[in-house]
């Protein structure tokens, strides 16, 4: 099967049509890819742009390496205040991908690989199905560096395991383990690594072959149901998040990081 490379960003992740299906995988392995600004609004306006194009059928959005997706590249963000990239456009970015993620029109499949933290969490949990290495896990870091969850993970989460588990996440900032979150209902199923590719492209294929407009009213009915305050959560995350990016504590918190020390919050 022919493949031709789409990609929407010189840098931080590719987009490769593969038939029916659109494999969106995110490049920086470097920095257990991480993401930036740019490759934020790359990815949105790539799965926007998949939206449109009815040649795709499917996608299935990845992390190049052993890795999914760490979050926010916070070794970015002095560079990115530099060229006049503020908090609120930050969260637009981040706002507008996980909405493009959850309303494609075409199922999203999540391959999971290691670490799935931050925004990276939200990614995984927009997708429609979600398998996961059953040595990988999930982490919603944020309070360990002065942050509130965003991207909607907090309340994707609870919609889909209960307030209990979304409180333990957010407010502890700990690993959940993949089969601890198969088990509450987070991920469509954990399964052991050398069995997640095969699995993910019987998936895919079977959805890229599937009824186009029967899967995409099949989908908005079930996210309607599930995610019907998602619009809400995204709105209070802006606005609690913009005060945190500028505050005393997320400075401590994200030198502390990046010095790989323990920080100490006011």
């Amino acid at each position: 099967m022919s493949t031709t490379d789409h990609t929407t960003a010189p840098t931080g992740f590719s987009a490769v049509h593969d038939g029916p299906v659109l494999r969106v995988t995110i490049t920086n392995p470097k920095r257990k890819n991480a993401i930036d600004y740019d490759t934020m609004v790359g990815l949105g306006d790539t799965f926007l742009a998949a939206a449109a194009d009815s040649s795709v059928r499917a996608i299935v959005l990845t992390g190049e390496g052993g890795d999914f997706c760490t979050g926010a590249d916070l070794s970015a963000t002095a560079a990115e205040a530099q060229r006049g990239i503020t908090p609120a456009m930050t969260m637009d970015s981040a706002s507008r991908l996980v909405r493009a993620i959850v309303d494609s029109p075409v199922p999203v499949v999540a391959r999971v690989r290691g670490a799935a933290a931050g925004i990276g969490v939200a990614l995984a949990l927009a997708a429609d199905l979600t398998y996961a290495a059953d040595d990988s896990y999930l982490l919603l870091a944020f309070v360990n560096i002065g942050l509130m969850p965003d991207g909607g993970a907090a309340a994707m989460v609870a919609a889909a395991a209960g307030r209990p588990l979304a409180a333990e996440m957010a407010l502890l900032g700990e690993r959940l383990p993949a089969t601890e979150a198969a088990g509450h209902g987070l991920l469509t199923r954990a399964l052991p690594a050398d069995e997640l590719d095969v699995k993910v492209e019987a998936v895919a294929a079977k959805l890229a072959s599937g009824p186009r407009r029967a899967l995409e009213l099949t989908k908005r009915a079930l996210n309607q149901a599930a995610l019907a305050s998602l619009d809400t959560a995204l709105a209070a995350e802006k606005s609690g998040q913009i005060e945190l990016l500028q505050s005393a504590d997320f400075m401590e918190g994200a030198t502390a990081m990046l010095q790989k020390r323990k920080a100490v919050f006011s």
